[in-house]
C-alpha cells in the first residue's frame, strides 16, 4: 500500500490566493493543483480586465486552454468552479482589490502564492518599483490581515543576484535602501528617474533584477509574523513531464528562439554555447512552489529560499544540442515555415549583428514585400529590429554563466515519501537534456506555432520544397556579388571563376 501523499492532505480543503494566475507558471501552478489536489478549496484569482474583456471573461476561457486538456480528461469543466476571479492590480494601492473582495480574502484565504512580477527589462523604476516592490509589500500587508494564514509563498527569481557569478541560498543585503527608491518614483518624472537609475541600480543589471531584489527584504520583513518562503527559478522553459512534455506558452529564451527558427526567420543566434545556460522546467517550478509552501508551514515563522535552479546539479550547454538543433528543425518542420530553416549558434554580438544584415534582413525585407503583395501585414523586418535593439540589454544574460547553488531544494527533495516524490517531483538530477529538447520542440510546434502532429507530413514537402528554394537564392545572391566582384576588378565573370567559391566560403561564416 503506498504512501499517503502529506503535500496534498496538506492542501486539502484549503483555499489559494494566487497572483499571477493567468501567466506562464500561473497557468501551470492552477492546472497542477487541480489535477492533483482536487479536493482543494477555492483558488482566489487576481486578475484585470485585459483587451475588452472583464474578469468573468477571461475566467471563461480557462477550460479551452491546452493546459487544461490532461485535466479535462479526468474531470468535468465544473472542477472551473473553483476558480474565484478578484478584481484587481498588483501595481495599484492595496493591490486594487474593492472593499468586498479584500475582506472575502482576509475570512477565507489559507495559502497565498505570489508569482506576479513586470519582466520587462526595458522599463524604468516607476512601474517595476510599483509592481515588484509595492506590490509584493501590498501583498504581504493582505497576508498580515488573513485570518487563518497557513504560509505565503513568494515567487522570485536567481537572477536577483546577477551581480554575482556564483549565489547561494539566502538573501543577501539590499542594493539601496527601499525607502529611498520608493520616494525617488513618488517625487520624481520619468526623465529624473532614467537620470538617476544607474547610479540607484549600482551592480545590477537592469531594474528588473534590482526592484525584484528589494522585494525579497519586503518578504524577508515578514519572516517573525508568519511561514513564508521564497522560491527563485532560473529561466523557466517548458514543461518536462506534466501537464504534457513540452506544454509551453511562453516565448521567452528557447522557446522563443526555436519558434522563429522553426520558420526559418531566426538563422542566427548570439550564443556562448560552452558555458552553462541554467534552463528549469515550469512542472519543476510548480512542485516546488507547493512542496516548499508545505514544508514552510510546519513553522510558526523563519524564511527559507530555495533555487529552482540546474546549473550546479544538471547543467545544460548548448554545446550538447548544437548538431541536434537542425536535425529537429527538419525532423518536425512547420507548414507555416516561409524559409529553409537552418540555426547556427554566433560568438559575439558584432558577429550576429554582421550576419544578421545578410541572413535576417535581406530575407526579411524580401518576405516583408511578398506578404504586401498578397494583402499580408510586413512584421519580419519590424520582429528582427526590435531584437536588434533589445540585444544591448540581453548582452549580460547572452555570454555571462552563474552558477546557483541549491542545497536547500536538494534537502527538501529528501523530505518527500515515496508518493509525493513522484507526484511533486522538484529532483532535476535525472533529466536527459537531449531528450528533453525533442520535447520541447515538439511543444513549440504544437502550442506557440500551433500546428497538430497530423501536419508532419505536409511539413516536410514543404520543408523540400523550401530547400530548393533556399539553394536557388543562395545560387541568386552568389551570383549577384559574383557579377559586383568581376565589375570593381574589371575581368570578366569567366576570368573573375576564382570569386564564387571565395564568396561562397566567406558567406558560410555570416
Amino acid at each position: 500500500m503506498s504512501e499517503q501523499s502529506q503535500v496534498r492532505a496538506f492542501y486539502s480543503g484549503k483555499n489559494f490566493f494566487i497572483t499571477g494566475g493567468t501567466g506562464f507558471v500561473g497557468l501551470c501552478l492552477i492546472e497542477k493543483i487541480l489535477r492533483t489536489i482536487p479536493d482543494v478549496g477555492k483558488l482566489y484569482l487576481l486578475m484585470r480586465p485585459k483587451k475588452g474583456k472583464d474578469i468573468s471573461d477571461r475566467l471563461e476561457e480557462f477550460p479551452s486552454n491546452p493546459v487544461f486538456e490532461k485535466l479535462l480528461e479526468t474531470q468535468s469543466k465544473d472542477i472551473f468552479k473553483k476558480l474565484v476571479p478578484v478584481s484587481g492590480d498588483v501595481g495599484q494601492d492595496e493591490l486594487g482589490l474593492s472593499p468586498t473582495d479584500r475582506s472575502l480574502l482576509i475570512e477565507n484565504v489559507n495559502v497565498v502564492i505570489h508569482s506576479a512580477a513586470t519582466l520587462d527589462f526595458g522599463d524604468n523604476l516607476r512601474p517595476t518599483v510599483k509592481i515588484n516592490v509595492l506590490g509584493t509589500r501590498s501583498v504581504l500587508q493582505l497576508c498580515k490581515e488573513i485570518k487563518d494564514l497557513k504560509v505565503m509563498v513568494h515567487v522570485s527569481s536567481a537572477y536577483v543576484n546577477s551581480y554575482l557569478n556564483e549565489a547561494h541560498e539566502k538573501v543577501y543585503d539590499a542594493p539601496e535602501d527601499v525607502e529611498k527608491v520608493i520616494s525617488f518614483v513618488e517625487t520624481m518624472n520619468d526623465d529624473a528617474l532614467n537620470e538617476i537609475e544607474s547610479q540607484v541600480l549600482k551592480d545590477h543589471l537592469n531594474t528588473y533584477t534590482f526592484t525584484k531584489h528589494l522585494g525579497e527584504h519586503e518578504v524577508k520583513n515578514c519572516a517573525d509574523l508568519f511561514p513564508c518562503t521564497i522560491i527563485r527559478p532560473t529561466m523557466i522553459v517548458a514543461a518536462w513531464k506534466e501537464p504534457v512534455p513540452g506544454w509551453t506558452c511562453s516565448k521567452v529564451g528557447p522557446q522563443g528562439f526555436l519558434m522563429g527558427a522553426a520558420k526559418g526567420v531566426v538563422r542566427r543566434l548570439p550564443m556562448a554555447k560552452q558555458n552553462i545556460a541554467d534552463y528549469i522546467p515550469v512542472d519543476i517550478v510548480v512542485n516546488q512552489l507547493l512542496v516548499a509552501g508545505w514544508h514552510a508551514a510546519k513553522e510558526k515563522s523563519g524564511l527559507t529560499v530555495y533555487h529552482c535552479s540546474s546549473s550546479t546539479q544538471k547543467p545544460f550547454r548548448w554545446i550538447m544540442l548544437e548538431t541536434q538543433v537542425n536535425e529537429l528543425l527538419h525532423k518536425y518542420p512547420l507548414k507555416s515555415a516561409v524559409w529553409y530553416p537552418r540555426l547556427e549558434f554566433v560568438s559575439s554580438l558584432w558577429l550576429f549583428r554582421l550576419s544578421a544584415i545578410f541572413v535576417h534582413f535581406f530575407p526579411a525585407i524580401l518576405l516583408d514585400m511578398m506578404l504586401r503583395l498578397t494583402g499580408g501585414k510586413p512584421i519580419l523586418f519590424r520582429l528582427h529590429k526590435n531584437v536588434w535593439t533589445s540585444l544591448g540589454r540581453l548582452e549580460k544574460f547572452i555570454f555571462n554563466e552563474w552558477r546557483f547553488h541549491n542545497p536547500n531544494t536538494r534537502d527538501l527533495s529528501k523530505t518527500l515519501n515515496k508518493t509525493d516524490s513522484e507526484l511533486f517531483y522538484i529532483d532535476i538530477s535525472d533529466i536527459d537534456w537531449i531528450e528533453y529538447f525533442v520535447k520541447l520542440h515538439l511543444g513549440v510546434r504544437r502550442y506557440l506555432n500551433k500546428e497538430k502532429e497530423t501536419t508532419l507530413p505536409v511539413a516536410r514537402s514543404k520543408d523540400t520544397v523550401l530547400l530548393a528554394a533556399h539553394v536557388v537564392w543562395q545560387i541568386l545572391i552568389i551570383s549577384l556579388l559574383w557579377y559586383f566582384v568581376a565589375c570593381l576588378s574589371g575581368l570578366t565573370m569567366t576570368h573573375s571563376a576564382w570569386a564564387p567559391p571565395i564568396i561562397y566560403i566567406l558567406y558560410s561564416f555570416l
